[in-house]
């Protein structure tokens, strides 16, 4: 297939939240699009075709990032449908099975979190990183690719009921930090983005809970993030527009990570 744009992004988890708009941003951003979740092609439709209306090339797969197989597919598919990967963003992610006190956590609910959220993060990392090493020791033109993970202000949080998702969001903070220094000489910008309170329908069932704290000053912002906020950090950096910073945590969490006593 004719490829119009030379600038190809893989989202995971791009089915709904934070993932549906951050390809929705880079659709409008010029990019042609790979989404990928673990909904079946039919049902994903529906969630998708806004963004596969927007970007200027679309593609769907469904995948299971905490697994081998699906993660290679992912990438073959990328290639074998557009040739490049110039942004990867990793973005699937899952919360405890059970909240639940640090001491009664299950090896059932600590695999299923860390497979998804950090497994499937520096897996994936690995397998579009070389190719975008590839491309940048063939001498491709076209800006230096980019990976960013998006993670939590719950790396650095606790949340004390369930402590398997805190974890697997700090595994996420020294990935990214790692991925940057392998990456460096490469030119390849690893970052993370650490969402704060983002309306979307998994935190839907505790909203009421955070109307009120957000309300009254839980961060200073008074007000839900939203998806299309992290979206809009991800397509500058994107763009270019933070070239002398890699490995860096940005907060996008309404200043929530500042420290603060009346």
């Amino acid at each position: 297939m004719y490829l119009r744009t030379k600038k190809v992004a893989v989202i995971t988890g791009a089915t709904r939240g934070i993932g549906n708009a951050v390809a929705l941003q880079l659709a409008k951003d010029g990019y042609a699009i790979v989404g990928c979740g673990t909904m079946d092609p039919a049902r994903a439709e529906g969630h998708m075709k806004e963004i596969a209306d927007t970007s200027p090339e679309f593609l769907y797969v469904q995948a299971d990032v905490s697994r081998e197989e699906d993660r290679r597919n992912l990438i073959d598919r990328t290639l074998e449908r557009f040739g490049r990967i110039d942004v990867l963003v990793n973005n699937a992610g899952v919360g405890s099975l059970v909240r639940t006190n640090i001491l009664d956590v299950t090896e059932e609910s600590l695999d299923r979190v860390f497979g998804i959220n950090l497994k499937g993060y520096l897996f994936l990392g690995q397998l579009a990183a070389k190719q975008m090493i590839k491309q940048v020791e063939a001498g491709d033109p076209a800006p230096k690719p980019v990976i960013i993970n998006m993670s939590s202000i719950s790396a650095y949080t606790l949340s004390v009921m369930r402590g398997e998702y805190c974890m697997s969001k700090a595994a996420i903070a020294m990935l990214t930090k790692l991925l940057a220094f392998a990456l460096a000489d490469y030119g390849i910008n690893v970052y993370e983005i650490r969402p704060g309170n983002i309306l979307s329908d998994m935190t839907l069932p505790v909203k009421e809970h955070f109307d009120k704290l957000i309300a009254d000053g839980l961060h200073p912002l008074r007000r839900w993030g939203t998806g299309e906020d992290c979206a809009k950090a991800v397509s500058a950096i994107c763009k270019g527009y933070l070239p002398y910073t890699t490995g860096s945590a940005i907060d996008v969490d309404g200043g929530f990570h500042m420290k603060w006593i009346d």
